[in-house]
């Protein structure tokens, strides 16, 4: 069974980044993700800690799918 806990995922828009908290198996490197009221998908480039202080959790970050127009 895949380890499930509370995450981050700082989720890329052509406004800027945001954080938002998930809880289940935290997504790899490479995975597509679709987050948030944005419908479009998003690539996991790196996973790391959380920006905020004093926050264990672990933060995944994303950029846009290629195949996203603009």
């Amino acid at each position: 069974m895949a380890d499930e806990s509370p995450y981050l995922v700082m989720v890329w828009s052509t406004g800027g980044y945001t954080l938002e908290a998930r809880s289940g198996t935290v997504p790899q490197v490479g995975d597509r993700l679709k987050v948030g009221a944005h419908e479009h998908e998003l690539i996991v480039t790196k996973i790391g800690s959380s920006p905020l202080p004093g926050d264990w959790r672990r933060c995944v970050f994303t950029v846009a799918h290629p195949s996203l127009s603009a």
